[in-house]
C-alpha cells in the first residue's frame, strides 16, 4: 500500500527545521530595533507585526524599539522647520523636540501598536520617559576638535527595565519610543534608536538584539564586493568600525556594545525582506550579519531536542559557508 503524497509536507519540514531554534530561544528576551524601509512600506510593516506576534506565540519575549527619522523630517517640513544634521545627528531645537516627541509617541508608536494588536491584546506603547525607562544627558559631538551643541540630543546614562519587565511578565509586547527623560532638568531628549535598543537589550539580559536596516548586512569589501559578512566577533567588528559608512556606525556600535554587555548575539538584518526576522531566528542559513563575543570568551552552548543537536559554533560555520565568510 503506497503512502499518498501530501503537498503540504514541505511546510512540516520547515517547522521541524525551526524546532532547535524554538528550543534555544524559548522564554528569552529578543530586542528588535524597527527602522528603515520596513517603517514606511505598508506590506513590510504588516509582515514585521506578524513576525513579532509569531515570536510572542512561539514562546519568545519580544521588545520593540523604534525611531522615526523619515516621519520626523516630513513633519518638520510641514511645520516649516529646517532639518539640520551635524556629525550624523539631527540638530534638535526645543521646537524640533516637540515634533520628535509628537511623531514618535503619537504617530509611529501608535501605528505599530495598532498593527500588533490586530492579532490580539498584546502590544503596549511607552517612551523612555515612562517609569524612568531611559535617562539621558545632553550629547555634544566633537567636530574638528571642538564639542558642538546640537540641542536636545541625548546620551544614555541609565536604564530602568522595571516597566518593561512587568509588561513581559504580563504577556505583553512592549513598544518603546526612543525618547529619554533628562538626568538633570525637566526636558526630554531625542536619543538614537539603535543606541537605545542596544542599551535596553543589555539591561534586559536579552538573548538577541536584532537591528533592521535597508541593506543585506555588513559587506565584506563594499563597494568592490556585495558579499555579506555572515558572522563577526566583537574584536573583528571593532577593527572594522573606522571603515564603515556613517549610517552603519551607530548600528554596529550598538551590536558591539550589546555583545560585550551580556547579549548573546546581535544581528543586523535586511528589513526590506518580508519576514526577515523569522528567517534570521528560525532557519539554518540566517539572513544578514551576526555579531558574537570573541570566540575565546564565549563558551559553546549546545541545544538538544528529541531529534536534533546543534551548537552555536556549528550554526555559524554553516552560515559562513553559505553566506561568504568573515574577514
Amino acid at each position: 500500500m503506497s503512502t499518498r503524497k501530501h503537498t503540504a509536507l514541505p511546510k512540516a519540514q520547515t517547522l521541524i527545521e525551526a524546532l532547535p531554534w524554538l528550543t534555544r530561544h524559548h522564554g528569552k528576551v529578543v530586542v528588535i530595533k524597527f527602522g528603515g524601509n520596513a517603517m514606511v512600506d505598508d506590506e513590510l510593516k504588516a509582515a514585521f507585526a506578524q513576525d513579532v506576534v509569531f515570536l510572542h506565540h512561539a514562546g519568545l519575549r519580544p521588545v520593540v524599539v523604534h525611531g522615526g527619522g523619515p516621519q520626523i523630517s516630513a513633519q518638520l517640513d510641514r511645520q516649516g522647520l529646517v532639518s539640520e544634521f551635524k556629525a550624523g545627528l539631527r540638530v534638535t531645537t526645543p521646537e524640533a523636540m516637540d515634533v520628535v516627541r509628537m511623531v514618535l509617541a503619537g504617530q509611529v508608536q501608535r501605528e505599530l501598536v495598532g498593527l500588533l494588536n490586530q492579532h490580539g491584546p498584546l502590544a503596549i506603547g511607552l517612551t523612555g520617559e515612562d517609569a524612568h525607562t531611559i535617562t539621558a544627558r545632553q550629547h555634544r559631538p566633537e567636530i574638528d576638535g571642538e564639542l558642538v551643541d546640537i540641542g536636545r540630543v541625548g546620551e544614555i546614562t541609565d536604564i530602568d527595565t522595571g516597566a518593561i519587565e512587568a509588561l513581559l511578565a504580563d504577556g505583553r509586547i512592549p513598544v518603546v519610543s526612543s525618547i529619554a527623560r533628562s538626568a538633570d532638568d525637566t526636558h526630554v531628549y531625542n536619543v538614537n534608536a539603535d543606541t537605545a535598543a542596544a542599551a535596553l537589550a543589555a539591561a534586559l539580559g536579552a538573548e538577541t538584539l536584532m537591528v533592521l536596516t535597508d541593506v543585506e548586512g555588513l559587506y565584506e569589501d563594499w563597494p568592490h564586493s556585495d558579499e555579506v559578512i555572515s558572522r563577526l566577533t566583537a574584536q573583528q567588528l571593532e577593527k572594522l568600525l573606522p571603515e564603515l559608512a556613517s549610517g552603519m556606525v551607530p548600528k554596529m556600535e550598538g551590536c558591539l556594545y550589546a555583545v560585550r554587555n551580556g547579549v548573546r548575539t546581535a544581528r543586523v538584518i535586511d528589513g526590506r525582506v518580508p519576514h526577515s526576522i523569522l528567517l534570521e531566528i528560525f532557519t539554518d542559513e540566517g539572513i544578514g550579519t551576526m555579531v558574537v563575543l570573541d570566540d575565546s570568551v564565549r563558551p559553546r552552548r549546545t541545544v538538544t531536542t528529541d531529534e536534533t543537536t546543534t551548537t552555536d559554533e556549528t550554526t555559524t560555520e554553516d552560515r559562513n559557508t553559505t553566506e561568504g565568510g568573515t574577514r
